[in-house]
């Protein structure tokens, strides 16, 4: 069974960056994509971006497009998403996730990560 861990996460300015890593507890991972998702307060949690483990294949959501990256590792046990020129509705609890479906959906991803915190300022 996967298990996922994601860090980086903090309080950063209005047009800073922040990287968030997606670490896989085994090289034993049991899904083929890898999706971040956030949730602010009072809103329902919405995908950022999708990566295939193996094919390197993305997706992204169309108000991060341009500022969001999403890469991964050689040993394609972590995933990052290199966040730039960040504006305060990116302001969320950030998740990593784990699915077997190439959709930027949370319906087709059943492991999730514990979360990091992004907050932006000004």
């Amino acid at each position: 069974q996967v298990q996922l861990v994601e860090s980086g996460g903090g309080s950063v300015q209005t047009g800073g960056s922040l990287r968030l890593s997606c670490a896989a507890s085994t090289y034993h991972v049991s899904r083929r994509y890898v999706g971040w998702f956030r949730q602010a307060p009072g809103k329902e949690r919405e995908g950022v971006a999708v990566i295939g483990r193996l094919s390197g294949s993305t997706i992204y959501a169309d108000s991060v497009k341009g500022r969001f990256t999403v890469s991964r590792d050689d040993a394609m046990t972590t995933v990052y998403l290199q966040m730039n020129n960040l504006k305060p509705e990116d302001t969320a609890m950030y998740y990593c996730a784990a699915g077997s479906s190439y959709k930027l959906s949370v319906n087709f991803f059943d492991y999730w990560g514990q979360g990091t915190q992004v907050t932006v300022s000004s």
